[in-house]
């Protein structure tokens, strides 16, 4: 079923989501099943699985010289969701990039999730690889979302790379994509950052799940904005609960996202990460209560592996 439908289904009754992470090359599934299992209670309608492109790491050689070692720390996406829907019978949502991707690698990946029945993927530009400042398409790639949003959004209507193909099928992807209600690190302004925006719904995006933010009068404010610029699809929170001292400096710098003055003193005064986390599954318990309140569709959690937190706010909350 299509994120949309499954908003739609809801009948307005707030639904439970979250991200997981594909496990380190050398794990196995089961350490994502474990992650899953104990939120399976809340009735999640899907699961986002996220892509990591290859990162480029240079060793130095006897005579000196660097090789560059292309690395893929954790592949696995599509398998992942395969397994996901087989398992537990709900609709996984894998990330697709701009990153990493040709416009021909691109529509092979999405051949394959449409063979497997997955039918819903979020379409990302993807960040720079560690090694360059700033984000470099593929020769043959998509140098934005709302790009590979088009891609997608022709495909589904049976129109593929190769004009020559005849009897072509059409997929019927359901296409999601990323928000920053404190604008993107790129982005001259939060205006012009919401008509990028737009631009991916035109071009055939059906809902927006945002980054993570700590405040929700940001998220609040952003979704007003949206709608005044015509944008009618759903708006998905993004929702992470701090659990680290050290996630104070991390956040803000990593996602270019700023901590309200509240939390930040709160957090000063927790005397190890124990009382951190704690305090971070409280302030995520009282924002996923406000939103709840509000009449959002769904409420996504960013699990980043670990479930635990996630089920002690999900428990209090669904």
């Amino acid at each position: 079923m299509k994120v949309t439908e499954h908003i739609n289904n809801a009948n307005g009754k707030t639904q439970f989501s979250f991200e997981i992470l594909p496990p380190l090359k050398g794990q196995n599934v089961q350490s994502i099943f474990d992650n899953i299992d104990p939120l399976m209670e809340f009735k999640p309608p899907f699961i986002d699985v996220t892509y990591h492109r290859e990162e480029y790491v240079y060793q130095e050689q006897e005579n000196g010289l660097l090789k560059k070692k292309v690395v893929k720390k954790r592949p696995g996406t599509v398998g992942i969701c395969a397994a996901i829907q087989n398992k537990y019978h709900l609709d996984a949502i894998p990330h697709i990039l701009c990153g990493g991707f040709t416009k021909e690698d691109t529509e092979n990946f999405l051949i394959d999730l449409d063979f497997l029945g997955i039918n819903n993927v979020m379409a990302l530009r993807g960040d720079a690889v560690k090694t360059e400042t700033y984000f470099r398409p593929e020769k043959e790639g998509h140098n934005y979302a709302s790009d590979l949003v088009s891609q997608i959004s022709e495909l589904n209507k049976g129109t593929y790379l190769d004009e020559e193909l005849l009897n072509t099928s059409a997929t019927n992807f359901c296409v999601g994509v990323a928000a920053y209600p404190e604008k993107h690190m790129e982005a001259p302004s939060l205006d012009s950052d919401i008509k990028f925006l737009k631009k991916k719904i035109i071009n055939g995006a059906e809902y927006i799940v945002t980054q993570m933010f700590f405040d929700n009068k940001k998220y609040f404010d952003f979704v007003q904005k949206c709608r005044k610029e015509g944008i009618t699809v759903p708006i998905i929170p993004g929702l992470k609960p701090i659990a680290t001292k050290k996630q104070l400096n991390l956040i803000p710098h990593r996602f270019h996202v700023d901590l309200p003055e509240e939390l930040i003193l709160e957090v000063v005064k927790c005397k190890d990460n124990d009382q951190v986390k704690k305090l971070g599954i409280e302030w995520c318990i009282q924002q996923s209560r406000e939103l709840q309140k509000a009449g959002i569709p769904v409420l996504h959690y960013y699990s980043m592996g670990k479930s635990d937190n996630i089920k002690a706010i999900a428990s209090q909350v669904f």
